[in-house]
């Protein structure tokens, strides 16, 4: 049987799989990953919103945290960020104020996001770091897991 990221790269596959338990706990499932300037993954972490009624635990902001605790430092020169949803526009400010290389993500938000969408963050003549930016990477799987988590609410 084959795994059903395996096209994928290995941290958004990582991702995707954070964003599969996040379903399964009850949290919209979004699943982030953080790799290191040596290619090392450095945290891989899910949304926690509900789980830990805490408006900000977005999955991008606890692997920011997770990497930066690693690293020992709040500027992640050199990650990347694979993260299964386009970030919102708290998110986006916060892969700003890392410094995160590059940003990689599944599916895009129309109605949340902060980087391709509404207020585009990374644009705005505020923002002292653009990474860069790359959409739409195992947007299938992504939004196939939003679309059922959605689903079963309804």
């Amino acid at each position: 049987m084959q795994e059903p990221f395996a096209s994928t790269t290995m941290p958004m596959r990582a991702a995707l799989e954070a964003a599969e338990r996040a379903f399964a706990a009850g949290d919209v499932p979004v699943g982030a990953a953080v790799v290191g300037p040596d290619g090392s993954l450095l945290a891989v972490t899910s949304n926690r919103v509900e789980r830990d009624r805490d408006p900000t635990a977005h999955a991008e902001l606890l692997a920011l945290r997770m990497a930066a605790a690693r690293l020992g430092t709040p500027r992640l020169v050199g990650c990347d960020l694979h993260v299964t949803l386009e970030p919102c526009p708290m998110c986006a400010q916060a892969i700003s104020f890392a410094r995160i290389r590059r940003l990689y993500y599944g599916c895009e938000d129309p109605k949340g996001g902060g980087v391709d969408h509404g207020p585009r963050i990374f644009a705005s003549s505020s923002c002292n770091h653009r990474p860069e930016v790359y959409g739409l990477i195992a947007e299938a799987p992504a939004a196939a897991l939003l679309k059922a988590f959605f689903q079963a609410r309804r």
